[in-house]
């Protein structure tokens, strides 16, 4: 699932990752546009259809469109001398719209006190079966049967027509994938109208029903596909005039080259008021942009991987990967643990030359998500700060005098009456400096401030539950005041996590940490930089000059972060073949089958990475 609002439409050509493919798999893909895709696949099927007929179901994730596709299969059919038929199964089994709003509404949030943006709800866990109308499947289940004769070829084209209510009605099934970025620009430009509805809506709504029920349905169809092993077709429909198809079994074989590698995800830019200037200068992103205020680099729901196979480039939805590998990725007790989801996600935060700081804002726990959105999991984050310009502020907790009473009645007063609040009397801060760890539980108040950049590392919450408290009175970039959320938020936050309290290595609370050494080798040494029974992740420092040693030990994956220095490479201690070089503010998974692998410095400078892994114990968290 996606819920980035407003990706900028930059595609980074740069991260590709390149594992060892067989001539055989590479030979299977077909491309060189959507015509000649249509071609090959009713070339495919045509024998088959001249003796019995063919019945071919077509699936995909949201957004996934089959007009062109079905319009040039019909072609190549007569110039094949096959019939064909096409049959919308969106059209012919959901129920109607007015009864899907009626299921779907009443989870989302429309008390614009308490959710002045309209961007929260619950999740719909009903599947595609919860919006199907009964008598309508039924027909729908006799009728396609008998269009099956020899010389006929019939698509079957929907979201939800391979759900297994439909499945056995197709002989050949097909999936259409995209990926995240590619699907909500789509939605953003209208191309895209929510299951039920003939025609696209406001955007911001739009992409809220997306989030709690269309993503939902397509995810979860498509994990349950591939682990049914029940496609026989997978294409990449991230761009509609040049289809990538190849055999299920390809894509299989793609992924599991790719797990045996350390990798590298594309990320995706966003824009944003308080958004600086480092990581557009740093990432070479197109003048036009405004900043980069988010770098998405490893947000699981959001980003895809790009992968060389013979002379195509394939962009996957990193989220089909992990439905494909997820045990060899993140390890069994992982995925048991977490229901299959990556579950931690990393994105840059630049404030560096901005105008300031990012909301005053805290996060919501387990609980709380489970109740109110029908999530599953907690928001936890954490900062890690890697550049820094002058006076630049990492806020973290309430100072220890701070009246939070009072606190509350004044962004209050900002919320409706504009009036602006002395936050600094309230909030505590951090002077930033590189390699300053802070971890913030859910509930803990907090802010990037001006210039800067922060590694923010976050939980599995897979939407985007951010309580803005208060945001300096400032206005977005369509001249409106930024909405805040008083109520949310402090119905969230936890009001005893002082400065004191958050430094006293005694507390519970214990999250601005000092660094300790955990491991140390030959020229190498492994530091904690934070690890609290509140959160799940333990984040740490690899410090050297020519090399590290690491080991997953089969059961960790390990993401790692280039600090400081220029250039490494991440290689397997058994195959040195299968690496990948980062460079400066470039993240890389290590997937936990990896076992030993070794870090080498291919510049002349120390070497800092930062590392991620789930914290020891995890397995055992309260759920």
């Amino acid at each position: 699932m996606s819920f980035m609002y407003n990706p900028f439409p930059y595609h980074d050509p740069k991260p590709v990752n390149r594992p060892e493919l067989s001539e055989k798999t590479v030979a299977s893909i077909v491309s060189g546009g959507t015509p000649n895709v249509a071609k090959r696949f009713v070339s495919a099927l045509a024998d088959s259809a001249r003796k019995e007929g063919v019945i071919v179901g077509l699936d995909g994730y949201t957004t996934a469109k089959w007009d062109l596709f079905v319009s040039l299969m019909s072609r190549e059919c007569d110039l094949l001398g096959l019939q064909f038929e096409s049959v919308d199964h969106n059209a012919a089994t959901l129920r109607e719209g007015k009864e899907i709003d009626a299921i779907i509404d009443p989870l989302l949030i429309w008390d614009t006190r308490i959710d002045p943006t309209l961007l929260y709800g619950k999740v719909y866990h009903g599947g595609y079966a919860g919006l199907t109308d009964p008598v309508k499947a039924e027909a729908f289940k006799k009728a396609i049967p008998a269009k099956k004769v020899p010389g006929r070829i019939v698509a079957v084209f929907g979201y939800g027509s391979l759900a297994e209510d439909f499945r056995s009605l197709y002989d050949v099934r097909c999936f259409f994938d995209v990926t995240p970025m590619n699907s909500m620009l789509r939605i953003r430009a209208g191309e895209y109208a929510n299951l039920g509805k003939e025609h696209t809506g406001i955007i911001n709504r739009t992409i809220r029903r997306c989030y709690y029920c269309d993503f939902e349905n397509a995810v979860q169809l498509r994990k349950e596909l591939f682990a049914q092993k029940a496609l026989d077709w997978y294409f990449l429909d991230n761009d509609r005039a040049n289809l990538q198809m190849m055999p299920f079994s390809a894509f299989e074989d793609i992924c599991a080259q790719l797990v045996k590698y350390p990798f590298r995800a594309k990320p995706c830019y966003l824009e944003g008021v308080w958004g600086g200037s480092y990581m557009k200068t740093q990432r070479h992103l197109p003048e036009k942009m405004r900043n980069a205020a988010w770098v998405f680099d490893f947000i699981p729901m959001e980003v895809s991987v790009l992968v060389k196979a013979g002379a195509e480039l394939l962009d996957i939805n990193y989220c089909s990967f992990v439905h494909k590998e997820g045990v060899i990725l993140m390890g069994e007790r992982c995925v048991r643990k977490y229901k299959g989801y990556f579950p931690i996600r990393f994105n840059w935060d630049d404030s560096y030359h901005s105008t300031g700081n990012m909301s005053i804002q805290c996060h919501s726990g387990g609980e709380f998500n489970v109740l109110n959105y029908n999530e599953f999991g907690r928001q936890d984050e954490s900062y890690y700060v890697v550049v820094t310009g002058h006076g630049a502020k990492t806020f973290i907790g309430f100072r220890d005098d701070a009246d939070i009473p009072a606190f509350f009645r004044e962004i209050e007063a900002a919320d409706t009456a504009h009036r602006p609040c002395d936050y600094m009397k309230y909030v505590s801060y951090e002077e930033s400096r590189p390699g300053l760890q802070v971890m913030l539980p859910a509930g803990t108040i907090h802010s990037s401030g001006r210039n800067q950049v922060i590694l923010e590392i976050g939980s599995l919450t897979i939407g985007s539950y951010t309580y803005k408290m208060y945001d300096y009175l400032r206005l977005d970039f369509d001249g409106k005041q930024r909405p805040i959320h008083t109520h949310l938020g402090e119905l969230n936050v936890n009001q005893g996590r002082r400065h004191s309290v958050i430094h006293d290595p005694s507390s519970k609370d214990y999250i601005v940490q000092q660094p300790r050494l955990a491991e140390k080798g030959e020229g190498w040494e492994e530091y904690i930089l934070g690890e609290n029974p509140q959160m799940y992740i333990s984040l740490r420092r690899l410090e050297f000059e020519k090399s590290c040693q690491q080991d997953t030990k089969g059961e960790k994956f390990h993401v790692l972060t280039l600090v400081d220095g220029d250039h490494v490479r991440i290689r397997s201690a058994e195959h040195p073949e299968r690496h990948f070089d980062l460079d400066f503010m470039e993240i890389a998974c290590v997937p936990a089958s990896m076992g030993k692998y070794v870090i080498e410095n291919l510049g002349k400078e120390p070497i800092q990475i930062h590392k991620t892994c789930l914290r020891d114990g995890y397995e055992n968290d309260p759920a």
